[in-house]
């Protein structure tokens, strides 16, 4: 396995460098998962701050192997992280670079391939790994609101905008929660076509419109029959609904429609 072998040259590489504590991997490597077309999520921690730095960063990237490109991950909300494509293997490979102190807020617990004086471990064993879920009163604040602006875009016939929409709702709202629905961790769209049943599947790709009024109305539609099934399914009655603003809206979707 082309991922395995790359960090393991990078652990033989790293361990002669001073400046590093530790090396570690996670991501789909813990889970048994990688694939030839699996990326690799590697941490890198050092004694001084990296991360801020691009210039150091793609210095350290460079010793790893043969580096074609490499950007801070800014547009993903985290800017430690250089992602990297490799050559001689093709390779995509995203390296988090972190100090021993900002080890403790993470989503998981990474395997760990380089431990100088044994930090990483400890800093492991006195802190715990937690996954980010959504915050339903979050996404029932916003949905409806949402789905008037999708109305608004399909009533002027731009209907490119509307669709694009559709997936920052897949990615935000309709993943997530059929994610929690089948006991899966809430990682967007990741491997729904493998994770969720076929009914929460196809329930999902019914929100997928062509680019037509027709379609983009039809999709809406089902995304929100969708939503108020899944807000059934896993809300409490602590969160409180927006249902004045579901009616008007819903309204509006009959005018629009009509």
């Amino acid at each position: 396995m082309i991922q395995k072998e790359f960090a393991i040259q990078a652990t033989h590489i790293l361990e002669k460098e001073p400046e590093v504590i530790g090396f570690a991997v996670g991501g789909s490597w813990l889970t048994n998962e990688l694939d030839e077309f699996s990326d690799l999520d590697l941490i890198l921690v050092t004694s001084e701050r990296i991360s801020g730095n691009k210039d150091k960063m793609l210095t350290y990237a460079q010793k790893l192997g043969t580096l074609l490109n490499g950007f801070t991950g800014e547009h993903v909300g985290e800017p430690r992280v250089l992602i990297c494509l490799y050559d001689k293997p093709l390779l995509h490979v995203d390296i988090k670079f972190l100090t021993l102190d900002e080890l403790t807020g993470r989503v998981e617990t990474p395997h760990i391939l380089l431990d100088k004086n044994d930090q990483l471990k400890q800093a492991f064993e006195n802190s715990k790994a937690h996954f980010p879920y959504p915050d339903y009163q979050w996404i029932e604040d916003r949905f409806w609101i949402w789905v008037h602006y999708v109305l608004l875009k399909i009533g002027r016939g731009e209907y490119m905008e509307a669709v694009d929409f559709f997936g920052f709702m897949r990615m935000t709202v309709f993943g997530p929660l059929l994610h929690i629905k089948n006991g899966n961790q809430p990682r967007g769209v990741r491997k729904v076509e493998t994770e969720l049943t076929t009914v929460d599947f196809e329930g999902l790709k019914s929100t997928i419109p062509e680019y037509s009024r027709e379609s983009t109305l039809e999709a809406l539609e089902n995304a929100i029959r969708l939503y108020k099934n899944l807000r059934s399914a896993l809300f409490t009655e602590e969160v409180t609904l927006r249902s004045s603003t579901e009616q008007r809206v819903m309204d509006y979707f009959t005018e629009i429609a009509g």
